[in-house]
C-alpha cells in the first residue's frame, strides 16, 4: 500500500498461523539480476528449503531466452505451489504492474513482464520490486535491522544500491532508483545510463579492478585479495575504493539519518578493515549530533541471501 501523500510503501509486521497448512508454509522468493536468476523455496522463518540458480546471456538475450531462463529457475517450485513469489529485480520497476521497466545492462528486460510470466508458470500470486528495497525487507525481518525502524541495507560489488527503511516503512517512490545514478562526480566517468560522474562508475567491482590494474596490482584483483596485501599501492586503492563506497552513503547519512547502514556482497570480502573505513568516512563527514551516530555492519547471511529473504518477506507484507 502506498501513501499518496508521501511516497512510502507500508511494511506490516508478518503474523504467520501457527496452524496454517504446510503448503502457506511455504514462501518463493526470485532473484532477476544481470546475467543471473536465482529462485528459492523458503519457510517462514527464512530458511531455504530449496534453490535453484540458472544463467543468460545479459547483452545478447531476447524476451524468449528471459522466458526460457524463468522457467528453468520456477522448478523449483514443482515440489508445492509456495504461498506466493516475491521478486527482487534489477533496474528500474512497475511494482504496481509487475514490470521491469529498464535495465541499463540488459535491454531484453526493458518493459519484461516477469510476475505475469512466473503467475503463468507457477499459478500463484507474484510481486515484484527493486532488488535493493527488497534487500532492505529481508535484514528487517531476518537480519541485523530486526527491530529497528530506520536504516539502510546497501549492495555493493557488481551490483551497486541502497534501500531505506524510514520509520518503519520502504522508501519506495514511483520511478524511484536504487541510487546507484545519482550524480558523485559532475565531471566523471561516463555512465551505462549515459550519464556522467554516476556513484556506479566509482564504487562498483567494474572501477576496482580497473584501478588495481591501474596501480600494477594486475588484472581482476578481488577486494578480498587486495586486504590481504600490505604494500602501500594496495593499501591506497583500497582507501579510495572505500571512499568512493562512502560518497553515496555520506548523501543518504544527510538526507535521511538512517543511522545504521548493512552491508551486502562484495563488502563481505574486505571484512572489518573495509567496513572500519567505510564507517570512520561517514562519522568524519556527516554531522550526526542529535541524531544517532552512524554505524556500518557487514551481512553474515549464507551466501548473501537477503534478496530472496526480501522477497519472502514481501509474500508475507501482501499476505
Amino acid at each position: 500500500m502506498t501513501d499518496e501523500r508521501f511516497p512510502l510503501r507500508l511494511v506490516p509486521e508478518p503474523a504467520p498461523d501457527p496452524v496454517a497448512p504446510r503448503a502457506a508454509r511455504r514462501l518463493g522468493a526470485v532473484e532477476l539480476v544481470p546475467g543471473r536468476i536465482r529462485a528459492a523455496v523458503l519457510d517462514m522463518s527464512g530458511a531455504v528449503l530449496e534453490r535453484t540458480e540458472t544463467s543468460y546471456d545479459a547483452a545478447a538475450a531476447r524476451p524468449a531466452d528471459l522466458d526460457a531462463a524463468l522457467a528453468r529457475a520456477a522448478r523449483v517450485f514443482d515440489g508445492g505451489p509456495p504461498q506466493g513469489i516475491g521478486v527482487a529485480a534489477a533496474g528500474l520497476v512497475d511494482p504496481d504492474a509487475g514490470l521491469i521497466t529498464e535495465v541499463h545492462d540488459v535491454p531484453a528486460l526493458r518493459g519484461y513482464p516477469v510476475a505475469e510470466r512466473l503467475r503463468t508458470l507457477t499459478g500463484v500470486p507474484v510481486r515484484v520490486e527493486h532488488h535493493a528495497r527488497l534487500q532492505v525487507l529481508g535484514d528487517r525481518w531476518f537480519g541485523p535491522g530486526r527491530g529497528r525502524r530506520t536504516f539502510a541495507s546497501v549492495s555493493t560489488g557488481q551490483v551497486l544500491g541502497v534501500g531505506i527503511l524510514y520509520a518503519g516503512q520502504v522508501l519506495a517512490p514511483p520511478g524511484g532508483r536504487s541510487g546507484a545514478h545519482m550524480t558523485v562526480s559532475a565531471s566523471g566517468e561516463r555512465c551505462t545510463c549515459g550519464g556522467r560522474g554516476c556513484w556506479k562508475t566509482v564504487a562498483t567491482t567494474r572501477w576496482l579492478h580497473a584501478r588495481a590494474r591501474g596501480a600494477g596490482l594486475g588484472p581482476a584483483v578481488s577486494l578480498g585479495a587486495l586486504v590481504a596485501r600490505e604494500d602501500d599501492a594496495a593499501r591506497q586503492v583500497l582507501a579510495e575504493y572505500a571512499e568512493n563506497v562512502a560518497l553515496g552513503l555520506v548523501n543518504i547519512q544527510q538526507l535521511f539519518a538512517p543511522g545504521l547502514f548493512v552491508l551486502h556482497g562484495e563488502a563481505r570480502e574486505g571484512g572489518e578493515r573495509f567496513r572500519g573505513l567505510i564507517e570512520q568516512r561517514l562519522r568524519a563527514d556527516v554531522l550526526w549530533d542529535g541524531a544517532e551516530q552512524p554505524r556500518v555492519l557487514v551481512s553474515t547471511a549464507a551466501v548473501d541471501d537477503v534478496a530472496l529473504l526480501g522477497g519472502a518477506g514481501l509474500v508475507l507484507s501482501h499476505g
